[in-house]
């Protein structure tokens, strides 16, 4: 069997392939492209039709390799941004632990300036200066009016003044994130001023309205207490136990124990 046998065989199966099959691409000595139809391959010679086999065979390689490195890249890129975003999901979570952090202390701090100062018998009465007025501007933003009102608790030790400024603060930005603790604040301010049913307003709506704020337990606890202190035990029994049920490991709820165990 010699050369041009082996090249007629090939060249039989090529044709009887490419006559079952849809016409396929060839790329002429110019690198443009055509279809190869069944006269076009029967005027062609055995050797140009192994070159044009041979130039699709390139240029499907080619294609992949393109094909492939455009996925590499697409690959990197894809992987460069999952790093992207890992690092920036990293910082948020460091961002927003430092802010219930800080949240937290100013919780504890407002929490501490607000309880009611034991008080001691004097035997002669002193006069104290009265504390300057200070001014602020009333174009305040949430922030601001915020840490205005914390201020005078914290800073200043101007409760009674600083129950307007809640008061302010909850009627301008009811949805306010910190909502619940200005009411819950409030409410304390009021409740060590002896003002029993507006503070009781004040508890029953970080109660009612705001059942995922961390103060709910704490506004149950004084709601308890309201309501000893009026003197209705029956319903101060029962938002203790509310609250011992709902929030067993609370420390409101430690609190709340004796109180229960007393009355019942």
């Amino acid at each position: 069997m010699n050369l041009n046998n082996v090249l007629l065989g090939v060249s039989l199966a090529v044709s009887a392939q490419a006559l079952a099959a849809p016409p396929a691409p060839v790329i002429d000595a110019s690198g443009q492209s055509m279809t190869t139809t069944s006269s076009t391959l029967s005027s062609l010679s055995v050797e140009q039709r192994l070159q044009n086999l041979e130039r699709q065979l390139s240029v499907r390689n080619k294609n992949q390799v393109m094909m492939q490195q455009q996925l590499n890249e697409l690959q990197s890129e894809v992987d460069e941004l999952r790093g992207v975003t890992e690092l920036h999901s990293h910082k948020l979570s460091q961002i927003l632990e430092r802010q219930r952090d800080l949240y937290q202390e100013l919780d504890k701090r407002v929490t501490e300036a607000i309880k009611p100062a034991p008080t001691v018998p004097s035997v002669v009465a002193v006069t104290s200066p009265s504390t300057p007025a200070i001014n602020y501007s009333s174009d305040l933003t949430e922030n601001e009016a915020y840490d205005r009102a914390v201020n005078m608790v914290l800073k200043d030790k101007r409760y009674d003044e600083a129950i307007p400024e809640f008061e302010a603060f909850n009627q301008k930005y009811p949805e306010s994130s910190y909502a619940p603790n200005a009411h819950y604040w409030l409410g304390q301010l009021l409740f060590n001023k002896g003002d029993l049913e507006r503070a009781k307003q004040e508890f029953s709506i970080v109660v009612n309205q705001h059942e995922g704020s961390s103060k709910r337990s704490d506004a149950l606890l004084k709601l308890g207490m309201v309501a000893q202190k009026q003197n209705d035990n029956a319903r101060a029994v029962v938002l203790y136990r509310q609250l011992v049920a709902e929030y067993p490991s609370s420390s409101a709820a430690q609190l709340a124990k004796p109180r229960l165990e007393s009355l019942q």
